[in-house]
């Protein structure tokens, strides 16, 4: 069986990376096809391909700085990918990669981290952060976006079959495309360290410091809270915004290594997280690492994080302002001592690598066997 696995691009290493490598762990000798690969050798090996086939956008000039630029474009260089030769196509899309063109003899299985959602729910922010929420450049970008929107549901019918990372995001399929999808959570690396550090006086904020991930009102709450430490881990454009509204009771780490990041994570009080996430890789790294997570109540966080029973793994604020993140900062305090660093553990190994490629490569067989299955039924009632 000839296995060709679809990717929008290759930027850098992410959570959409991340599943990349664990399907081609399940598939180790699939051919990777990608819009355009700008990663370093080392970083291929890490993922597991030595070489990935590119679209006439790899030759495009500024790829690195403006590769959104091409957006327009990508719909027709996806489509331009002959996979005529290949019995399983499986494409990993947050953008346009389920849009390629596959035969009837061929299974598709498009694995949707989400629609593009600054086309559809995001639209409005998107526009507004780009500087385009008003004038001529407001006109074009949004006469793109309406057409990008009518090739993303048309081109939704092409998978066989549609595996997704949430029900959060499953239910945004349902409303945008109109069709059922499987959950199968992402994976995580979920910690394994043998020693445990001691757990220190701070809470912890990790993510790109950019406007969306909400870290304003993180920052605004615990500048409200001297007596407590915070630690920000990240960097990005939002970064001399935030410290110069900062008290000083706020580390600001700037980047950090993932090894770094997991120290901070494994003696944190607690994790803070105010963004909405379509599942939140980051959000299970932190349980995995022992640390209670305090989140926004929405989006796939809901799924990951046990915040009522008896073995609760965080807790819920439900407005990403800073009166209640302090709400909820302060009623952890008081409760404190209800969470245990082994349920989070426990918890985030439910969403392990391994758990990730057995439920995968289940699901990818048994869709395989009811197409097969429905084509010999075909061929049967040709025959009688």
């Amino acid at each position: 069986m000839r296995v060709a696995i679809v990717h929008d691009w290759l930027y850098v290493v992410g959570g959409a990376e991340q599943v990349l490598r664990e399907i081609l762990r399940c598939y180790p000798d699939a051919d990777v096809y990608t819009l355009f690969d700008l990663l370093s050798d080392d970083d291929r090996r890490k993922l597991g391909f030595e070489t990935a086939h590119t679209s006439f956008l790899q030759k495009m000039p500024f790829l690195r700085k403006r590769h959104r630029s091409y957006l327009p474009l990508m719909p027709i260089a996806i489509e331009q990918f002959d996979l005529s030769g290949y019995d399983l196509v499986i494409s990993s899309s947050c953008a346009v990669a389920k849009g390629v063109i596959t035969g009837p003899e061929q299974v598709h299985i498009a694995y949707v981290h989400s629609p593009m959602r600054y086309a559809w729910d995001l639209q409005h922010l998107y526009l507004k952060e780009s500087g385009y929420a008003t004038g001529l450049k407001s006109l074009v970008a949004r006469s793109i976006l309406h057409r990008m929107r009518i090739w993303d549901v048309r081109t939704a019918h092409g998978p066989d079959a549609i595996f997704t990372n949430s029900h959060f995001v499953a239910r945004r399929i349902k409303k945008i495309y109109g069709r059922e999808s499987k959950v199968i959570y992402p994976p995580v690396a979920v910690g394994n360290r043998d020693a445990i550090l001691p757990i220190g006086n701070h809470f912890l904020a990790a993510s790109r410091l950019v406007p969306y991930k909400r870290l304003e009102s993180i920052v605004r709450a615990f500048t409200a809270m001297p007596d407590l430490e915070l630690v920000v881990a990240g960097d990005g454009p939002e970064a001399d915004r935030l410290k110069q509204m900062a008290g000083r009771n706020i580390t600001f780490t700037g980047f950090v290594s993932d090894r770094q990041l997991r120290d901070l994570m494994n003696t944190a009080r607690a994790f803070v997280f105010a963004a909405e996430e379509d599942f939140g890789i980051i959000l299970v790294e932190a349980q995995s690492e022992g640390a209670p997570v305090l989140a926004l109540g929405r989006g796939g966080a809901r799924e990951s994080i046990v915040a009522t029973g008896p073995r609760p793994t965080g807790m819920f604020f439900d407005v990403a302002d800073p009166q209640s993140i302090t709400q909820c900062v302060r009623a952890f305090i008081a409760n404190e001592k209800a969470f245990s660093r082994l349920d989070c553990r426990q918890r985030a190994n439910l969403f392990s690598a391994e758990r990730f490629r057995h439920q995968f490569m289940s699901a990818v067989n048994e869709e395989m066997e009811r197409v097969y299955a429905g084509e010999q039924a075909d061929l049967a009632r040709l025959i009688a």
